[in-house]
């Protein structure tokens, strides 16, 4: 929404307080998860990609061509398979205590992520961008985790596709960096969620 210049209201859930296990949460998204985009007409729509696909209709940020729109989905898939799980749920774990860095689950996750910080690497060395050679939800979707990887014990630096890459997300207008800090909440047994 920044990169399109729509004026919204952020409204700060804390999944660790419970607040997504209410049924007023739940007439919201059933599956009591975030973020939910809710539409000027009252309509509520879960899941970040969903949400990007949503926002990104008619505009440069969503590929005109068939084979392109595509190839933007293949990566928001890749993003969901792979990316979250990897470095997302490494860095969560690591982050708010849940596993230490030498924890085998970590170790394992670790190596999957190298994997797939690899792939994306080689897949940008002769690209600037993901799709179509422009910046598209593809590149937004995919930032949101990896440009936190060191978070997770992850070196990008030999990574140098990637990190060109991951500077010239930055340099897009509308840019916004906004992640904030788990909670004392978040580590285990401190909180009420789904995600236990």
């Amino acid at each position: 929404m920044a990169h399109l210049g729509i004026a919204y209201e952020s409204v700060p859930v804390d999944i660790f307080n419970g607040d997504t296990l209410s049924d007023d949460y739940a007439r919201i998204n059933f599956m009591r998860t975030t973020p939910v985009l809710e539409t000027e007409d009252g309509r509520h729509l879960p899941e970040s990609n969903a949400i990007l696909f949503y926002l990104a209709q008619d505009t440069k940020y969503l590929p005109g061509d068939v084979f392109e729109l595509a190839q933007a989905v293949r990566w928001l898939i890749y993003e969901q398979t792979d990316v979250v799980p990897m470095i997302g749920g490494l860095r969560f774990r690591l982050l708010a205590g849940r596993w230490s860095p030498e924890d085998p689950d970590a170790i394992r996750r670790r190596e999957g992520a190298e994997d797939v910080l690899a792939l994306l690497d080689n897949h940008l060395a002769a690209r600037e961008f993901f799709v179509g050679g422009r910046y598209t939800i593809a590149d937004i979707a995919i930032y949101g985790y990896t440009h936190r990887a060191h978070e997770a014990g992850l070196n990008i630096q030999p990574h140098a596709g990637l990190r060109s890459w991951l500077a010239r997300v930055e340099q897009q207008p509308g840019y916004a960096e906004d992640v904030q800090p788990y909670g004392a909440n978040a580590a285990p047994g401190a909180g009420r969620s789904i995600y236990g």
